[in-house]
């Protein structure tokens, strides 16, 4: 996202990204004989495209082309927390102490990565991290809608979210024109991030769902910003600040405190499923 957004902009950017997803999980299903029922889950579906893939994509894409990757997959993180805290106000309960705590975390570390050593950020980061932290957000909306949603199977809602996705980004194309035409480079990029870091990424991560549970598949959240800095720093060339280090830090606790995850929770998870098979 980084090497292609200022080039191609947020609207062709993603709608490339979902398409070749999309694309991608179609030869999947032909090869597993998946035959996917669009018209019985079109409001799902579009439901789905739209909080889970086409909003918050584009709003990253936009993120994309002033803040750097480890930033990026920082603000990426916090959806558990934004899914925490939505889920607290869609039920209506009081939280416990430990999600309390939780949230205040994250709150703090996105203040530090936004607030402070603002020097190794250009001109115009400001709505760049606004725009991060709603695509966050999106994710907290639709993990939530997930736990009300109809019954599907991972894979179609993987495979059907991104068919409606690309009808959702489509209408914006002549309104956000590409800015230069794609280098190698460039269109190697786009089609990495469509069917690996998107059509094979959800289909690992919903298997990881269905396999071991959410509290296992969630701790590749945990991941996310050791690889976003890791792989901003040394393809990249972008610097890591300390606010940076600190910032991850207190995202990564607030989402373990708010999703109660821990590593005993998960290796016993693990022992269940192994068992199991």
């Amino acid at each position: 996202m980084r090497i292609s957004a200022n080039a191609l902009g947020p609207a062709y950017l993603i709608e490339a990204r979902v398409l070749f997803a999309a694309m991608s999980l179609l030869v999947v299903a032909w090869y597993m004989k998946k035959k996917l029922d669009f018209s019985a889950h079109t409001k799902h579906f579009f439901i789905i495209g739209l909080f889970n893939t086409a909003l918050p994509f584009l709003l990253f894409a936009y993120a994309a082309q002033t803040l750097p990757a480890s930033i990026l997959s920082i603000l990426n993180s916090t959806a558990a927390i934004w899914g925490a805290a939505i889920a607290i106000a869609w039920s209506r309960s009081l939280p416990t102490l430990r999600v309390i705590i939780g949230l205040i975390s994250g709150v703090i570390g996105v203040t530090i990565l936004v607030g402070l050593d603002n020097a190794l950020l250009p001109a115009g980061s400001g709505e760049a991290m606004i725009a991060g932290v709603m695509a966050a957000c999106c994710y907290g909306i639709a993990s939530n809608y997930a736990k009300h949603a109809p019954k599907i199977s991972s894979f179609d809602n993987a495979h059907g979210s991104m068919w409606a996705a690309c009808l959702i980004v489509l209408p914006l194309l002549p309104f956000m024109p590409i800015r230069e035409m794609p280098d190698v480079q460039i269109s190697i990029s786009v089609i990495l991030l469509g069917v690996v870091c998107t059509g094979l990424a959800y289909l690992l991560y919903f298997r990881l769902i269905e396999d071991l549970g959410p509290p296992s598949a969630l701790s590749v959240t945990f991941l996310i910003p050791l690889f976003g800095i890791l792989w901003g720093y040394l393809f990249l060339d972008e610097q890591v600040g300390w606010n940076t280090a600190l910032g991850a830090l207190f995202v990564i606790g607030g989402t373990m405190l708010v999703t109660g995850f821990s590593i005993k929770k998960m290796l016993a998870s693990n022992r269940k499923v192994k068992h199991e098979y």
